[in-house]
């Protein structure tokens, strides 16, 4: 067990939810997304496309087609990995509204349990311009077995800095539950503050104290990391602090180093119910 302990937490550091390279500062990280924009949860969004070059995470192509992320009569987000020009595509929503400390909700819909083990859902904040301060501003729920098809569980919680390749276990929790859980209807939270960061995890589509299945709190009393990143590094923190351009992001990825599609071959659809965000 402390082996594939080891070797899931590896590589979730590497592979995490992690976006691009820190780019240059920019007025609006949105103006150099090419995708067109999506109505879900009272929100705008935008679609991350990157289809004919590859990019993180992943890397990953990432498609702009309006198949692939849909909203159906129920306003529910559905989002595709597929195959097209002989290519796999993954799929990406960035908010577009400037959020910070608060609480972050998502209800998600799928055979969560049953992905593939190269496949990953994030859901997560991120600020492209808030490398160097706050290691991009990132608190993440993270869905997957990250290469290991055993694992009966996927969830997984986290907050940068993890750091690129060196292994900080305090920042990130595997909570253990009862198999299948998360097949269906689940809704995840996290409630981000200065000094604390908890996450909770339901079963349903509300948040119910009596449907809590997972749970993890992370202090400020844990010792600062830096997040190492192409040659760079961010400064030491604890808890990260939002940035002025950090937003809510969903993605539905591959993990490219194991195979360049799913790993069972068959393109895969899940779907989210819903995100809330609530300001502190």
């Amino acid at each position: 067990m402390k082996k594939v302990l080891q070797t899931f937490c590896l590589i979730s550091i590497i592979w995490g939810c992690k976006q691009s390279p820190p780019p240059p500062v920019v007025t609006d990280e949105l103006a150099y997304r090419n995708g067109s924009n999506v109505h879900f949860s009272g929100r705008d969004w935008v679609v991350k496309s990157y289809e004919n070059n590859m990019w993180g995470p992943g890397p990953n192509f990432f498609s702009g087609n309006e198949n692939d992320i849909t909203i159906d009569a129920k306003g529910y987000l559905h989002m595709k990995i597929v195959k097209r020009d002989n290519k796999w595509m993954s799929t990406e929503l960035i908010g577009k509204d400037r959020l910070g400390y608060g609480r972050y909700i998502f209800t998600i819909e799928g055979e969560m349990d049953k992905l593939p083990e190269n496949l990953v859902l994030g859901l997560f904040t991120w600020d492209d311009n808030s490398f160097f301060s706050e290691a991009n501003s990132e608190v993440d729920i993270e869905i997957g077995k990250w290469g290991n098809a055993q694992d009966p569980g996927t969830l997984q919680y986290g907050v940068q800095p993890i750091n690129f390749g060196i292994l900080y276990p305090e920042r990130m929790n595997r909570p253990y539950y009862a198999t299948g859980k998360m097949n269906g209807v689940t809704t995840h939270e996290f409630l981000w503050s200065p000094d604390s960061i908890v996450w909770k995890s339901y079963l349903g589509d509300k948040v119910q104290s009596n449907q809590q299945f997972a749970y993890w709190k992370f202090g400020k009393n844990n010792p600062a990391r830096s997040k190492s990143e192409n040659g760079q590094s961010s400064a030491a923190i604890v808890i990260p602090k939002p940035g002025n351009n950090t937003n809510a992001r969903f993605n539905f990825w591959i993990n490219t180093w194991i195979s360049a599609g799913p790993s069972d071959g068959k393109e895969q659809e899940l779907i989210i119910r819903k995100f809330e965000y609530f300001r502190l």
